[in-house]
């Protein structure tokens, strides 16, 4: 018996090739070494950045000097720093404030940035620049002058006005953020709004908060950041224990003459698992490209 070989035609190529098709390219001694190498220097950098982390991971696990356990691994600190210290109530403060900032920095920056990156006036234009210059500022520079109006508005110690610095030092980054993603965006998915009877701000929340997902979670996870990592600011406004964030938590673990580095390791793990969750969890939402099929046969 026969058998028939079956071709299909490559696509795009000519009449008289069609039916073969191409050999894959040998790859060339000189091209694998340097994958090799790439993936080498990769690994080595990858390990100096963790080294500080599997360090932090270890010491928190290694038994205290007031520890009944004297070798091997332990989470006893992790016990010590959750039942008898303020650790949990540092950790819903700086959950709180930063929940807040996230939220209203990203409600905020939103329309500003879509203002921006539409926007063609001369207004707008003013606008954009006094945003760049007070970006290019540091917000220590503008610490103490608000500690002492927030002091006699009565925000001193407390969240609220913790929060109300963490949401002006990073609104205009933030605003810049989405202003530069709403750029990306074609003008034309809003126009074919616009003629189907919607709105600006209908075919704005519609349309181009739809397809903004990767700029809003990026600019959701940078005042995340901001607020949750801060120490400076945090040491100026807050005085009492209670209302401290878990920063300043970890700074009050180190003591004139000793320090209980097993407890300074085991909030610094407590203060990166947020960070490292948030990262897992929203990293298959960033996307590049994905309003490509929006402009199919256009």
């Amino acid at each position: 018996m026969s058998s028939v070989l079956h071709t299909h035609p490559v696509e795009g190529a000519a009449p008289g090739e069609r039916g073969r098709r191409r050999a894959p390219r040998p790859v060339s001694e000189a091209a694998l070494r340097g994958r090799w190498w790439r993936f080498l220097i990769l690994s080595v950098l990858t390990l100096l950045i963790l080294v500080p982390v599997i360090a932090t991971l270890l010491l928190s696990l290694t038994p205290s000097t007031t520890s009944t356990q004297t070798s091997g691994l332990t989470i006893d600190n992790f016990f010590v720093v959750l039942t008898q210290t303020l650790t949990p109530t540092w950790m819903v403060n700086s959950l709180i404030t930063t929940l807040a900032t996230v939220v209203v920095s990203v409600a905020v920056a939103a329309p500003a940035g879509y203002v921006l990156s539409r926007g063609r006036s001369r207004l707008v234009s003013g606008y954009s620049l006094l945003l760049f210059v007070i970006q290019s500022l540091p917000v220590i520079v503008s610490v103490i002058p608000l500690f002492i109006l927030f002091a006699g508005l009565g925000l001193v110690d407390n969240l609220a006005g913790l929060t109300i610095v963490y949401v002006g030092a990073g609104l205009s980054v933030a605003t810049w953020m989405m202003a530069a993603y709403f750029d990306s965006i074609p003008i034309s998915l809003e126009e074919a709004a616009w003629i189907d009877g919607a709105s600006v701000f209908g075919s704005f929340t519609r349309v181009v908060l739809r397809n903004s997902l990767p700029g809003v979670l990026s600019t959701a996870i940078f005042s995340f950041l901001l607020a949750w990592n801060d120490y400076l600011v945090a040491i100026v406004f807050l005085r009492t224990d209670t209302t401290f964030t878990l920063p300043m938590g970890v700074q009050s673990f180190f003591q004139q003459n000793a320090t209980d580095w097993g407890s300074v390791m085991a909030v610094s793990v407590i203060m990166m698992a947020p960070p490292v969750i948030v990262f897992a969890a929203l990293n298959r939402y960033f996307s590049v490209g994905g309003i490509g099929g929006a402009l199919a046969g256009r």
